[in-house]
């Protein structure tokens, strides 16, 4: 793979879209080209996408005069997408320090490579990336064994904006759908999943996310039970479709089904102990109304396809005690629980 196309769909981020397109210029690839997608926005977006567009020769520019919504400007950029490799940035992201160059020889070196994709950090004063000298170790298997994992987890372990994906597998695989407004590119994934070949990881941080209140994310991070709902969503999609003519299909469903439950039974027990009692209940329910078992028997098995299970878990019955620790202090002073 000698060349890359970024795609950069933005609404409103004109605050932070030169930094996102230089971040990606400076990669230090020889055949780079970087398209804004401008969804009509209103601040200055287009002053600073023309300017850039002006200043380098790689970069390219396309305004829509009416809001289309994001994804016809994913769409529009798979169209549009004609290099080796293809990856879709978030204006109000940006990469990570040489992250595209430690893409390059890892497909230049394994043509049975159709998607590679490493981790992201959130931008802030403690944010802690790897040099770009740092060696990075990349785990290889078969492309469809990511396909179970999305399953048995009941969600995407892929950051999109820390993926390239091979030009050619995309655009098989073929457009993000409009009917998943949040979990499209999960939905995305799976159908990837489902092509021949292989796809890498790494852990590596190879891009960097900033939050903020005008995210996409943002509402959903403050109802937790939307998100696995919009899963659910994502799962039942790819199931009607491509998914419907894989021969395990009932069975990935199944896992699939179970892990949505044992995702939203933990993230409420996680909540409740963070003092978060309107995400736990509303969490909680799911997993009940889904299967009415774990009202009786919590869903262990879920705790085995967790990422660092004991850590996670050690670190929320840390936040509990501390709560209650802090709680029966404010107790013993005032006379009461605030």
């Amino acid at each position: 793979m000698t060349s890359i196309d970024v795609a950069i769909p933005n609404y409103q981020y004109g605050r932070y879209l030169r930094e996102c397109v230089e971040s990606v210029l400076s990669q230090g690839v020889p055949e780079l080209r970087v398209l804004i997608i401008d969804n009509a926005s209103t601040d200055n977006s287009a002053e600073v996408a023309q300017q850039l567009a002006a200043d380098d020769a790689r970069v390219h520019f396309v305004r829509h005069r009416a809001n289309l919504g994001h994804h016809a400007s994913f769409n529009e950029a798979i169209d549009w997408a004609a290099a080796d490799g293809f990856l879709l940035l978030c204006a109000d992201d940006k990469l990570a320090p040489g992250a595209l160059s430690r893409y390059l020889p890892l497909f230049d070196q394994n043509p049975q490579i159709n998607l590679a994709f490493g981790r992201s950090a959130t931008l802030g004063p403690t944010m802690s990336v790897e040099s770009e000298a740092s060696p990075v170790r990349w785990t290889v298997s078969p492309a469809r064994s990511l396909l179970d994992r999305f399953c048995r987890m009941g969600a995407s372990c892929i950051c999109s904006c820390a993926a390239v994906v091979r030009t050619s597998t995309m655009k098989q695989v073929g457009h993000f759908r409009s009917t998943l407004p949040y979990t499209d590119d999960f939905e995305f994934w799976m159908r990837v999943a489902m092509s021949e070949g292989q796809v890498a990881e790494t852990r590596a941080t190879l891009a960097l996310l900033r939050v903020h209140g005008d995210a996409r994310s943002a509402s959903i991070r403050a109802d937790l039970s939307r998100d696995i709902a919009n899963c659910e969503a994502a799962f039942d999609s790819f199931f009607a479709n491509e998914g419907a003519n894989l021969p395990d299909a009932a069975r990935l469903k199944r896992w699939a089904a179970r892990a949505l439950v044992g995702r939203s039974y933990w993230s409420g027990i996680s909540q409740a102990c963070r003092g978060e009692p309107a995400n736990a209940v509303g969490l909680l329910r799911y997993a009940v109304q889904r299967s009415w078992g774990t009202a009786l028997l919590p869903p262990f098995d879920h705790l085995l396809h967790m990422e660092h299970p004991i850590e996670r878990i050690a670190a929320v019955l840390d936040e509990a005690w501390n709560g209650t620790a802090a709680k029966a202090g404010r107790k013993n002073a005032t006379g009461r629980i605030r």
